[in-house]
């Protein structure tokens, strides 16, 4: 089994790329090869690995690198995230379109050439999700809501949930695209996502340092810690086609939580001096972007192959404190 990870040096991808490693197999098959491609050089411990194929570079020059080796299932993480999608349109439109029509291309060409057809995982978003004039959000969303995004990368994720579909449909890939809640607590840097402060506003005063919420304490947002986020994808990966149920895009389980209770269970877990480091200062760029996007879901699918919600908000910041002492 031969696998590709995109975006691999980010921190899902390089969560991804460890968790397959570790576990060695995918649908029960022996990994014999993962091809890593990001911007940069994945981490040490990976690029290491004597499974481990690295590809550096922007991913829509390095293609035919990326796929000269022949692929059993792909997981594509890459993408320009939210904030980079409105600050530059044509950034977005090359990162997200370009790059996952190029690849689609590549495996359609591949299973042209071997008869084979490869697993496809597309990480979607929450945010193709949004209240339009004409199609007012649902306070919960449903498998079978009807998206409506309301951002650029909203868009860009929706259109290719679209592609990955037809590509399925047509039998070039066996394809699973599966939409990513805001994952919490990121460690590393802040990113350029309208919701990077819902890491920051933990990671931060953790590490003694102060830092700005951009948004109003009632709003609610849909959360993933990342261990369940990962494991999510792993499981939409190996989940039989039947038992996936459709070629549509599926909701992954979501923490529901505001603001206000995200830094409630901070000052539980950490103390009052910590909290006190978060200051409120509403920024409406961010505010609007964020407020749109869903908070409440209700994602019958992936019950059926065993997916939850994170417990509590309490349980992820100490699992991030877990993960950043080892």
């Amino acid at each position: 089994m031969k696998i590709l990870i995109t975006g691999a040096a980010g921190f899902l991808g390089t969560m991804l790329a460890r968790a397959l490693l570790n576990q060695g197999t995918l649908r029960g098959v022996s990994l014999t090869g993962v091809t890593l491609t990001d911007l940069v050089e994945p981490r040490p411990d990976l690029a290491r690995h004597p499974l481990v194929r690295v590809v550096t570079g922007d991913l829509l020059d390095s293609m035919d690198e990326v796929l000269k080796v022949e692929h059993d299932a792909v997981f594509h993480l890459a993408s320009a995230v939210s904030g980079e999608c409105e600050a530059n349109f044509d950034l977005g439109l090359r990162s997200n379109l370009d790059v996952t029509r190029a690849l689609l291309d590549g495996l359609r060409a591949q299973h042209t050439r071997t008869g084979e057809i490869p697993t496809f995982f597309f990480s979607s978003s929450v945010a193709v999700f949004g209240s339009d004039p004409a199609l007012p959000l649902a306070g919960v969303v449903h498998d079978e809501t009807l998206p409506t995004p309301q951002s650029s990368y909203g868009i860009h994720k929706f259109i290719c949930e679209q592609l990955v579909a037809d590509y399925t449909r047509k039998g070039y890939i066996d394809g699973r695209a599966a939409r990513l809640m805001t994952v919490s607590v990121r460690p590393g840097k802040p990113n350029g996502a309208a919701s990077s402060f819902l890491s920051g506003i933990i990671r931060e005063p953790l590490a003694g340092v102060a830092t700005v919420c951009p948004v109003e304490l009632s709003t609610e947002v849909a959360l993933s810690s990342p261990a369940r986020t990962v494991e999510g994808i792993i499981a939409v990966a190996e989940t039989a086609r039947g038992a996936f149920g459709g070629r549509t895009a599926l909701n992954l389980p979501a923490l529901t939580v505001t603001v206000g209770k995200m830094l409630q269970a901070l000052e539980e877990v950490a103390g009052k001096d910590v909290a006190r480091l978060v200051t409120v200062a509403p920024d409406p760029a961010i505010a609007s972007i964020v407020g749109g996007w869903p908070a409440r879901f209700d994602c019958q699918r992936t019950r059926h192959f065993g997916l939850k919600p994170d417990a509590s908000y309490k349980q992820i910041i100490e699992q991030y404190i877990h993960m950043i002492r080892r």
